[in-house]
């Protein structure tokens, strides 16, 4: 089989923050994005990669969702346990003093793990938990 990833999908919670965060900050082109209402998808990516976007979507958009499970969904993005994404970066140091810099919500330091990566780990505006490790 020749399978690729063509999209991953993150929740967001604010269009004008996500922006700033993936477009701004991370440096990665929009290449679309598709309002309904006050919700938006917005679709990102890496200008290097143009086989792989993010889509950042509204969570629990799905009329399906119940508001329990919306409530839910609330909490755990609020924690930084509903989703996780890793990325990579030749220069972990430098790529994590910019999004220190940038103010961005820091959970971990760069360091070195014990099963062999060295990476550091913080959220997005929306509570995702994005680790990103140092390319070799």
């Amino acid at each position: 089989m020749d399978i690729t990833i063509a999209n991953a999908f993150l929740p967001h919670t604010d269009r004008d923050a996500t922006l700033a965060f993936y477009r701004d900050l991370l440096g990665y082109e929009v290449r679309k994005e598709v309002g309904y209402n006050d919700m938006y998808w917005i679709t990102v990516g890496h200008p290097d990669q143009p086989g792989v976007s993010l889509v950042l979507h509204p969570p629990a958009a799905d009329p399906g969702v119940t508001d329990e499970e919306r409530r839910v969904i609330t909490e755990m993005m609020a924690k930084g346990t509903y989703a996780i994404l890793t990325l990579a970066t030749p220069d972990l140091d430098k790529t994590f003093a910019q999004l220190e810099a940038a103010g961005a919500d820091i959970v971990q330091e760069p360091i070195d793990q014990p099963y062999g990566i060295r990476d550091c780990a913080v959220r997005d505006p929306a509570g995702n938990l994005l680790r990103i490790n140092e390319e070799h």
